[in-house]
């Protein structure tokens, strides 16, 4: 144990295990469909129990199916230090989203056994449910309940769109532990995931060191003007809800690019009405998302849509006003966490940047009541919620060898 650096997680194994997980839940275009608490999930989760158990791990699963597997530490009295995320998908979802975190846990703990190595501090790998929100609203479901932010009850009665609650069908595929949900305590957790944006890419880093995550702020806008025929209507007499919803996308553009960097806002969702093809639209319903890692520039963009947007709106005879309809404070990840991981890509050799990280992820509720931080690896063109998402088995390597440092570095190695 002289030389860490010569600690390095099997690659081949890794991606293997990678490709296997893969084959639940098929997509259409080489990617996965493998959504919450559904048969395709339940079958994963119970080959990633199979891989744990195999690994000399001891499975246990809380009533949200939070899954946790340990492996024991030599301190019986020391708290265990967590790595993991999530094995859910998009519908139309890529292979590595989520998954590299669970098996890239899975892997740093098997290369623990391969070189026996022990730690103070037990090890737990973790596969939270319901990260991706996709068929029950709101995402990182289970990790919010875990931190105190949602109730069981109120997850429990989530509902996808056929009707189906959250907690019928986690009972229905078998997956509903008895341990209590959050009652588990944590030393730190570490989460590694794929960068789901261009940047480490295109700055050709190996790592993404994550110091922030974003705070979001939603906005719903409704704009109204008046219903008119679109080919008997003079244009001087037209008051056209259309045309406030095209000002107010560009308002949006222009103040989040005065805010940067890291700082994002788009308009996502758009109702019109009557959305007829002969109808100049007499309503729009549309949703603002404003982002950034630092709260006070969420308030000035804010601010500033609110000051400029109701005169834009009123100057072509629209009416305009909003309402704030979602909020997430931006977590500033523990420094000590992000030391740990920035040391553990500095030891072993890999380029490395700090990255904001644009996506919420589990680590971020996490991050409100234990230490926590994050590790990213690139993926190609920052594509992913995307079938043709892909990495290389170079990156997923590199995030999981700075993973296991990390992890090995806080839960302390017995020598």
């Amino acid at each position: 144990m002289t030389n860490r650096k010569n600690l390095r997680i099997d690659a081949d194994r890794l991606w293997d295990s990678l490709m296997e997980m893969a084959k639940i839940g098929p997509g259409i275009a080489g990617g996965n469909n493998r959504q919450t608490l559904t048969d395709e999930d339940a079958e994963g989760r119970a080959l990633f129990q199979t891989w744990c158990e195999a690994a000399g791990m001891t499975m246990g699963v809380d009533t949200m199916g939070n899954m946790f597997a340990t492996r024991p530490g030599e301190d019986p009295d020391a708290l265990p230090v967590y790595m993991g995320s999530h094995l859910d998908t998009q519908p139309t979802g890529g292979k590595y989203d989520g998954v590299l975190g669970v098996l890239g846990g899975l892997e740093a703990v098997r290369t623990m056994n391969d070189l026996n190595v022990k730690t103070k501090h037990p090890i737990v790998v973790a596969n939270w449910t319901n990260e991706e929100g996709t068929r029950f609203a709101p995402a990182m479901l289970a990790s919010g309940v875990f931190a105190g932010k949602h109730t069981q009850d109120w997850a429990y009665d989530r509902e996808d769109a056929e009707g189906k609650k959250f907690g019928d069908e986690l009972k229905r595929i078998g997956w509903v532990g008895d341990e209590e949900v959050g009652a588990r305590k944590m030393h730190a957790m570490f989460e590694l995931h794929i960068e789901q944006g261009p940047i480490l890419e295109a700055e050709g880093k190996d790592i993404g060191v994550v110091t922030h995550g974003q705070g979001l702020n939603w906005l719903e806008v409704t704009i109204i003007g008046k219903e008119s025929h679109t080919g008997s209507t003079p244009m001087p007499m037209r008051i056209n809800a259309g045309r406030g919803l095209a000002l107010i996308t560009e308002l949006v553009h222009e103040i989040a690019m005065k805010h940067q960097p890291n700082a994002v806002g788009a308009i996502g969702h758009v109702d019109v009405y009557p959305n007829s093809r002969n109808i100049i639209p007499g309503k729009v319903v549309c949703t603002v998302d404003f982002r950034s890692h630092l709260q006070e520039v969420i308030d000035a963009m804010i601010a500033e849509f609110d000051e400029r947007a109701p005169k834009l709106c009123a100057d072509i005879g629209v009416e305009m006003s909003w309402e704030m309809v979602g909020t997430f404070d931006p977590p500033a990840f523990d420094e000590g966490c992000v030391k740990a991981v920035r040391d553990a890509a500095q030891e072993l050799g890999y380029s490395h940047m700090d990255i904001v990280s644009g996506a919420g992820h589990d680590a971020c509720w996490i991050n409100e009541i234990y230490p926590t931080a994050m590790i990213m690896c690139p993926c190609v063109d920052g594509l992913s919620h995307n079938e043709a998402e892909d990495i290389s088995k170079e990156w997923a390597a590199a995030g999981t060898d700075v993973l296991m440092h990390a992890v090995l570095e806080t839960a302390e190695i017995v020598e």
